[in-house]
């Protein structure tokens, strides 16, 4: 029987003058790609900010059931100024599972390794993150969110504007996300990840279409 990672009724947003999101009901399963469509402006990364907590909602209600999550916001800027390599990036995503004053132990410093090799972007560790590539930076970001190892991964264009080698890598490690029984929710326009997932989710002016539904 699938269970519900995350599940959201009746949400709604505004910004000035702007309904971001309207009465949007959904149900978000675990152990599955949910991959969120529809067109530029259509309040796509909006509902995947909303889902991930970083913008409340005006009214209706989000229950997460205790599970943890992960955003990884695409190709997000960093202050040039902020002396951070793509090491202390890729920590960031540990912090959540640390609590407070607890130290970096030598399992959490192998979660960040071994997130950052399956990104392919160990090589690059001590380099400063304001340095990287758009490519490059989007994968480091996505190795901050494996290393978090969240129950719900919540991922907004992760093979966008990638070369066809850092695309599969992102591609190969949702997979892998998936397979522990991790809910993964993206928006994309990749066609390849929409014809993988399990649910589409289609967004227009802020409201659920009918989506569809895959079987494997």
């Amino acid at each position: 029987m699938t269970t519900c990672a995350l599940r959201a009724r009746g949400l709604r947003l505004e910004f000035p003058g702007v309904v971001a999101l309207d009465d949007v009901d959904l149900d978000i399963p675990d152990a599955a790609l949910t991959v969120i469509v529809g067109p530029n402006g259509a309040g796509k990364s909006t509902l995947l900010e909303t889902l991930a907590g970083a913008r409340p909602p005006a009214s209706g209600s989000l229950e997460v059931d205790g599970r943890s999550r992960a955003f990884v916001p695409q190709r997000a800027a960093v202050a040039e100024h902020l002396p951070l390599t793509v090491r202390d990036v890729v920590t960031v995503g540990v912090w959540g599972r640390l609590g407070a004053f607890r130290r970096l132990t030598r399992a959490y410093r192998e979660s960040v390794d071994h997130a950052m090799r399956r990104l392919d972007v160990a090589p690059l560790a001590r380099h400063p993150f304001s340095s990287l590539s758009g490519g490059q930076r989007q994968r480091a970001l996505l190795a901050q969110g494996l290393a978090r190892a969240a129950d719900i991964l919540l991922l907004d264009e992760p093979t966008t504007g990638l070369d066809a080698a850092s695309a599969e890598l992102n591609r190969a490690a949702i997979s892998s996300e998936i397979s522990r029984g991790a809910a993964v929710v993206c928006v994309s326009h990749d066609e390849r990840l929409i014809d993988e997932a399990d649910h589409v989710i289609r967004i227009e002016a802020g409201r659920l279409r009918p989506a569809s539904e895959r079987v494997r």
